[in-house]
């Protein structure tokens, strides 16, 4: 590996898989359970997330597609812990939202099964798949809406990439701001607590040292 050149061509190709990359999960919930995740997104980035519900059956004691009927309620907030989404689905669904704000947002789901009798005191399995910034890009329809030829489309999804790790850097140095504030401020109390206890000592050694001078006085020991 020490032999290896790395070109200029790669070193992007390398910065370029290090983006928001896309990912898919599943996970089991209760009737009245909630689950709730938290993904940082940059401003002004889409956001797409597909799921599909199997309910378990006890009778082949495996997790089977569930009935129409059976619905997830997604809810969406932002850093400041504004809902951007709430809305009620079907047991397969797609929900998207774009970010406005930089932050850490809140994806939350839970279902509909107080309706569902089936489902009581049953359990759910949700698949989730979450994809972020030009992940969300139907690139084949796109090449096909507006006729792109290969090399086109491949231009067209480099500079969305490279629009996406500029959004990220960007979130980086906002990160990065707010730690520096919250550093400063933090030192800043740290300092303040030191002049005041430094002060106490101070006002608490001169009265001590009053204190003994008037009792020495009293007792005549001065």
């Amino acid at each position: 590996l020490s032999d290896m050149m790395l070109t200029p061509a790669a070193g992007v190709i390398l910065v370029l898989t290090w983006i928001h990359p896309s990912y898919a999960l599943y996970f089991h919930i209760g009737e009245t359970e909630k689950k709730c995740f938290i993904e940082e997104i940059p401003d002004e980035t889409m956001v797409i997330g597909k799921y599909r519900t199997q309910l378990w059956d006890k009778q082949t004691s495996s997790f089977l597609p569930s009935t129409p009927g059976l619905g997830m309620h997604v809810e969406i907030k932002d850093p400041d812990t504004k809902v951007i989404l709430s809305r009620q689905y079907g047991s397969d669904g797609r929900f998207t939202f774009t970010s406005h704000t930089p932050g850490e947002h809140q994806i939350c789901l839970h279902s509909n099964s107080t309706k569902m009798a089936l489902f009581a005191g049953g359990k759910l399995r949700v698949h989730l798949d979450i994809q972020v910034g030009e992940h969300t890009n139907n690139y084949p329809e796109i090449a096909a809406k507006d006729k792109l030829t290969e090399l086109q489309l491949r231009v067209r999804q480099l500079l969305d990439q490279v629009e996406q790790i500029q959004k990220e850097q960007n979130y980086q140095r906002y990160r990065e701001e707010r730690f520096r504030m919250t550093s400063e401020s933090t030192n800043q109390r740290v300092l303040w607590w030191s002049i005041a206890q430094t002060l106490i000592l101070i006002i608490t050694g001169i009265w001590q040292m009053k204190h003994l001078k008037s009792f020495f006085e009293a007792k005549k020991l001065v």
